[in-house]
């Protein structure tokens, strides 16, 4: 079994558990194997969009939104789909990329509903440019804030080179990506970066860089995307593409549709 089908082993395993639970309208992976910076010990990290029983929709119960760890390590974080969606609409790329990759499941019963969001996936990356490049300057910021910080995770790391790599690689790979979206490279282009082989030696080895000049990269790349940023919106007319709007109320609406009448039928 090669890489890819280990990795959709995973996934449907983690589709079939999840079933169990909840009704689960889609299963797709984020991370690493998205941008092609994978190696063969990484987490298959994935993102579910479920929807809430006709009894929880009705009395307004609060959506479920929560992270639960597989058994190979990694986790999948699982969203009421209305949840979901303002995320795609606050053009996290962490969500958006859901619309991306090809590590995906989607369940049968709600396959012709669910469509549209991949048709349209392109639109749905752009739909806010504002949030879009807001979004990735906070997150290349998050980034340097965990530069030095002794998580749990890797507070050994931190002890012994003061800083994770894999930050720094998430800088540049945030800047990159930054780059592409400005200039209207497919979005699809935008996840996978040019210099994949420097980043993968930046993230695997915490020596390719010392402290200082790990603290330099970072601070630079992030002044700079701010700077870009900002030079971006005064130069370009920008605005929310309201027909984005559209496809995804008439997407959830068609989904608890169907959903809420398999329910209320078989009652």
């Amino acid at each position: 079994m090669n890489y890819e089908e280990r990795v959709f082993a995973e996934i449907h395993k983690e589709y079939k558990n999840l079933s169990k639970d909840y009704n689960l309208v889609y299963l797709g992976l984020y991370g690493s194997q998205n941008y092609n910076l994978h190696t063969e010990q990484s987490d298959v990290d994935l993102k579910a969009i479920v929807l809430p029983s006709f009894d929880d929709f009705v009395a307004n119960r609060k959506p479920i939104s929560k992270t639960l760890q597989t058994e190979s390590g990694g986790q999948v974080d699982v969203k009421d789909i209305r949840l979901m969606f303002d995320c795609f609409k606050k053009q996290n790329v962490n969500f958006i990329e859901l619309l991306f990759t090809q590590y995906r499941l989607i369940n049968p019963e709600y396959a012709k509903e669910f469509k549209p969001m991949l048709l349209n996936n392109e639109k749905i990356a752009r739909y806010n440019k504002v949030a879009s490049l807001n979004c990735m300057v906070g997150m290349a910021y998050e980034k340097r804030k965990a530069l030095c910080h002794p998580y749990a995770g890797i507070k050994d790391k931190i002890d012994k080179y003061h800083f994770d790599s894999k930050q720094l690689h998430h800088i540049f790979r945030l800047k990159e990506l930054m780059d592409k979206y400005m200039n209207d490279v497919p979005y699809s282009q935008c996840l996978v970066s040019d210099y994949g082989e420097f980043l993968k030696e930046v993230k695997n080895n915490n020596e390719y860089f010392n402290v200082e000049e790990a603290k330099h990269h970072a601070d630079l790349i992030c002044n700079i995307m701010s700077e870009n940023k900002e030079r971006y919106f005064t130069e370009n007319e920008l605005f929310v593409d309201t027909r984005v709007e559209e496809i995804m109320h008439e997407v959830t609406l068609n989904i608890f549709k169907k959903s809420f009448r398999k329910e209320i039928c078989h009652e």
